[in-house]
């Protein structure tokens, strides 16, 4: 007779890492240890955080910024992983999506430092070129053709739940949720047979309450929003997502967009490009693209907009994704 899922014992394990926490959720038979598998997110997500941390001066990606234009620098294959999709996606939205502005993240305070004007000036009224047009891969080795300074804010976290998922089924487990600081990905389904659910939060600055819930199955979310990680610049509290055109925060953005996808590391890059994109051009952008958005407005009232994308969000609240994972 096939166990019960009453059998099962459940395993909720956490930790560290890129300024925040991961979280793994799963399900396993009695005297099942979950040390090990503990053990291995930990070290995941740590060596994901020793490449492209913009936060360590000795990180892989730092020594790829640091680099002098034109030599040739061998990477690790996760981070040329993540820099290569990067530059596909900056290329396929037009630049929304560009991981080339580390100098304006740092200048408007997002990272180590507090906000510097003199730097802001700096990086404002610099020549900009996109990362897609600067920056060379070639296998395991990366150069830029032109100065750039490089930040993967916008896709590393996605990369590490990814690299969590992967660990998981590397110790046999299918069935499971993992997730950094909110961005998520569901394998297969709960004990019960059900899918997981998570929650696309409300962009709310004061409070953490839902706005609607997903169902997922072997599927990722990821949200980007105006009203998590700000800094507060002369009196005005910004927003950490930055417009490439301008160099600065964004003004008139989405509240929120949040996207599903079979990978976490593409839904959370491409929630930033419609971010960018704003709410109409974002809602063609994922039209275009195939994508499935909810991309949330405030009003002139303060009230909420929604506009949804692709079949997922176009069925209602709750909705099941049974995506193909890579």
């Amino acid at each position: 007779m096939p166990k019960m899922s009453t059998d099962l014992v459940r395993h909720a394990l956490n930790g560290a890492t890129m300024g925040t926490r991961w979280t793994a959720l799963f399900f396993a038979a009695p005297g099942f240890d979950p040390a090990p598998v503990r053990a291995a997110l930990q070290a995941a997500v740590d060596a994901v955080d020793a490449q492209m941390s913009t936060w360590r001066p000795d990180s892989d990606l730092m020594r790829l910024n640091a680099a002098p234009v034109g030599a040739w620098l061998r990477v690790p294959p996760d981070l040329a992983r993540v820099l290569a999709l990067g530059l596909a996606i900056g290329r396929a939205s037009g630049g929304a999506f560009d991981i080339g502005q580390g100098d304006a993240v740092l200048a408007w305070g997002f990272g180590p430092g507090a906000a510097d004007p003199k730097a802001i000036r700096a990086a404002t009224e610099a020549p900009r070129r996109p990362a897609f047009e600067v920056l060379e891969l070639a296998g395991d080795r990366a150069r830029k053709a032109a100065p750039v300074t490089l930040d993967l804010n916008g896709i590393a976290k996605g990369y590490g739940v990814d690299r969590l998922a992967e660990v998981l089924r590397g110790h046999g487990i299918r069935d499971g949720l993992v997730g950094i600081d909110g961005e998520m990905r569901a394998l297969g389904l709960r004990p019960d047979g059900t899918p997981w659910t998570v929650a696309v939060e409300a962009p709310d600055p004061d409070r953490r309450a839902p706005h609607s819930i997903l169902s997922l199955s072997d599927a990722a979310v990821a949200t980007s929003g105006d009203y998590r990680h700000r800094v507060k610049v002369q009196g005005r509290h910004l927003s950490h997502t930055m417009d490439p055109e301008r160099r600065a925060p964004l003004t008139a953005s989405p509240a929120s967009v949040t996207v599903v996808a079979p990978a976490c590391v593409a839904a959370d890059a491409w929630a930033t490009a419609l971010m960018v994109a704003g709410a109409v051009a974002g809602h063609r952008m994922a039209e275009r693209h195939g994508l499935d958005a909810l991309i949330i407005s405030r009003d002139d009232a303060g009230g909420l907009q929604s506009r949804a994308v692709g079949r997922l969000f176009s069925i209602g609240i709750a909705a099941t994704v049974p995506a193909i994972v890579e």
